[in-house]
């Protein structure tokens, strides 16, 4: 039987991207179902506790966390569920049938980048969890994907929302334009959000 040097980094290639957080706990199914029900109610909890704060939320970021931690498979479950329970019985109502569909794909999307960031940060030398998170590059590549994130989901569901209820393209961006404001709050908060997140290593 061959054994791993104990001076040596265990083989962690990208064959299991799944199981590359360095912990043996991730590798039992019914932990990693606890931690997956533990970031859907996070995400769905902090989104209802936010949503009177006029773009203000954690909801996109904990569902991030969720793939940056357990893998793109269970971050996109995690999306998927949270995404659904919140536009589902969301206190504004539920979306018009193609937003809410979207807003389901984008989100499990969400949760595949945040397993896909990970999997890249985790060739890098300067990326050591176990140390220290909170280093220049990482937090300007956090900062960057919580910016584009936000940015892609209200121009999107902006055209959608256009669409639907007026059928133009001029629609969207009378609509964009007049709600400038708060996609910019959305936009800075996302993105201070990502950069001070308080996941600090595994």
């Amino acid at each position: 039987m061959e054994l791993t040097p104990k001076n040596e980094k265990p083989n962690l290639d990208m064959e299991e991207p799944e199981k590359s957080n360095c912990t043996p706990w991730l590798e039992r199914s019914s932990f990693r179902i606890v931690l997956m029900s533990m970031f859907t109610a996070l995400a769905v909890v902090l989104g209802y506790l936010l949503v009177y704060l006029p773009n203000i939320e954690l909801f996109t970021l904990m569902i991030f966390l969720s793939g940056f931690i357990l893998g793109k498979k269970d971050g996109a479950i995690v999306g998927l569920m949270s995404s659904f329970i919140f536009a589902f019985f969301n206190p504004y109502g539920v979306s018009p049938l193609p937003l809410f569909a979207y807003q389901l794909a984008h989100y499990s999307l969400v949760g595949i980048l945040g397993g896909i960031t990970h999997s890249f940060l985790h060739k890098k030398e300067y990326f050591k969890p176990e140390e220290d998170l909170y280093i220049f590059r990482i937090m300007l590549i956090f900062a960057i994907i919580g910016g584009c994130i936000t940015f892609i989901y209200d121009i999107i569901s902006t055209l959608i929302g256009a669409l639907l209820f007026y059928g133009t393209l001029e629609a969207f961006w009378i609509a964009y334009i007049f709600g400038l404001a708060f996609t910019t709050v959305h936009l800075i908060g996302n993105t201070l959000g990502f950069i001070l997140r308080s996941y600090k290593g595994y």
